[in-house]
């Protein structure tokens, strides 16, 4: 089946913020594959929710390859082409000019994750006009860093971890950038989704008046994790620095 996380029937369950990212994280390994390892690398064109396939597990799977293009060859940073895809999802560059490089399918990448942390559609039109597109919706609330939680699925009723939730959302952010070469690489993407991963959503558990949050074991955990957000915020600091710098140039 594809996953549409705004498509849900009444029978069916809300995928939960753990599925999410692992769907996510899934999905930015197929792209990494047709990007770093095919030869010669594609350019997938066309990726959206629909055409994420998920098996057991909710393991995910790309499909639908009718508008993918090889990459550019020799000194060419580009391909032209003639302007396909799916109305939300395509790179605004691609769109102006019929440019498509891997940088577009980045874009489309950075809307299909804030389909699975928003619970929106890339394009509804049964939503207000300045709303329609889920891109311009999120926008500003990404751009701005804070509230970051009112982003989240409201079918998630707050099940997830904040810390998690931002750095997906900051992912995101860089992913939708407007001038192509300051969104990461897919690489990069790969690595920050690894990260999420690995630290799972788990419910709070009440602890029993003869466990100790002191414990040593508790302790080193915390600090280790304390060390990782430092990391992670240093790395996207970075990023950031990049971002801006690079757009002032341009």
């Amino acid at each position: 089946m594809a996953f549409v996380v705004a498509d849900l029937t009444p029978d069916q369950k809300p995928l939960d913020w753990n599925t999410r990212m692992t769907i996510a994280a899934g999905a930015a390994k197929g792209l990494e594959y047709l990007h770093t390892e095919a030869n010669p690398p594609v350019i997938y064109r066309d990726l959206k929710s629909s055409n994420i396939l998920l098996g057991e597990g909710f393991k995910p799977k790309l499909s639908d390859f009718g508008l993918a293009k090889f990459g550019p060859s020799g000194d060419k940073s580009y391909v032209s082409t003639r302007i396909m895809g799916t109305h939300g999802y395509c790179a605004p560059e691609y769109l102006t000019s019929g440019k498509l490089t891997m940088k577009s399918d980045i874009f489309s990448f950075g809307v299909v994750l804030l389909e699975l942390i928003t619970g929106r559609k890339a394009h509804d039109d049964s939503r207000a006009r300045e709303e329609r597109l889920l891109v311009d919706w999120a926008r500003p609330m990404l751009r701005d860093g804070t509230n970051i939680s009112n982003l989240a699925d409201p079918l998630l009723r707050g099940h997830f971890s904040k810390s998690t939730m931002k750095k997906a959302v900051e992912v995101a952010f860089l992913c939708i950038q407007e001038n192509a070469n300051c969104r990461p690489s897919i690489s990069e993407i790969v690595l920050a989704l690894d990260y999420l991963t690995s630290h799972p959503y788990e419910a709070a558990k009440r602890v029993s008046v003869n466990e100790s949050p002191k414990e040593p074991s508790v302790m080193l955990d915390r600090e280790r994790a304390v060390a990782e957000a430092k990391m992670w915020g240093e790395s996207l600091r970075h990023k950031r620095l990049q971002t801006a710098d690079k757009a002032s140039d341009g």
